[in-house]
């Protein structure tokens, strides 16, 4: 049966998503959702974009738009936007791309093909039979494809209400300093801090299945509480 794998945020860590790419053993039939939030704070922004790309050439990849990214690409057209997102680890980002190692890098350094991928290949939602997958959040009374870049990107999550498609969302953004997925019956969050010194999931919507590696090349996996997917199976 083919699956969807959502990977949370990744935030420039290569390391941890290159061993969960091995240790999840992804096959050519899956559809794999990246949330968004390729870029900042994490150690190589550069690196990760690369592996995308390159993934993307062999497996069905549905990449999500997120808030870094719209704050990279925001910088780089406004100056006024710049010094912000220096603050939000785009200093981290423009170093990855740098040529020297005593030089902090700039956008001039960084490839047209990352930049056509984050300006014309990012979407802000996906969805299949049961799931809806975003960023961020949503405003549960909306139509996806009627809600705002406010929701979308920048919405914190916290214990949200049912949408009203009456599908499960699956989201990233709000990062979970456990380590550890949080959710309700309709909802789930995949960001588990993989740049903080946690850990980057990959969530196997119709299994429960997570898988996650962190930048020390450490992996583990479980499945998602038995109780929240009963509640999910009920509910849906």
């Amino acid at each position: 049966m083919a699956r969807h794998l959502a990977i949370g945020d990744i935030h420039g860590c290569i390391d941890a998503l290159t061993s969960l790419v091995d240790f999840v053993e992804f096959r050519h039939d899956d559809t794999v959702i990246t949330l968004g939030d390729y870029v900042d704070r994490g150690p190589n922004s550069c690196a990760v974009l690369d592996f995308v790309l390159e993934f993307r050439k062999s497996h069905k990849l549905v990449p999500l738009r997120g808030n870094h990214e719209i704050m990279m690409l925001d910088s780089r057209q406004k100056k006024s936007w710049f010094h912000a997102w220096m603050k939000y680890g785009g200093d981290a980002t423009l170093l990855s791309y740098s040529t020297s190692e005593d030089e902090a890098g700039s956008f001039a350094d960084v490839p047209d093909s990352h930049i056509d991928f984050l300006e014309n290949n990012l979407v802000s939602h996906y969805e299949c039979e049961r799931y809806f997958f975003v960023h961020a959040n949503v405003d549960a009374k909306i139509a996806l494809d009627e809600q705002s870049d406010a929701a979308l990107y920048w919405k914190k999550y916290d214990n949200p209400e049912r949408h009203c498609s009456e599908k499960i969302m699956v989201c990233g953004h709000t990062a979970q300093q456990t380590g550890l997925p949080v959710g309700n019956a309709h909802s789930i969050c995949i960001d588990t801090w993989a740049y903080g010194g946690g850990w980057l999931s990959c969530f196997d919507v119709e299994s429960g299945m997570v898988w996650q590696a962190n930048e020390a090349g450490n992996t583990r996996s479980f499945t998602i509480d038995q109780n929240l997917m009963a509640r999910i199976d009920q509910q849906s």
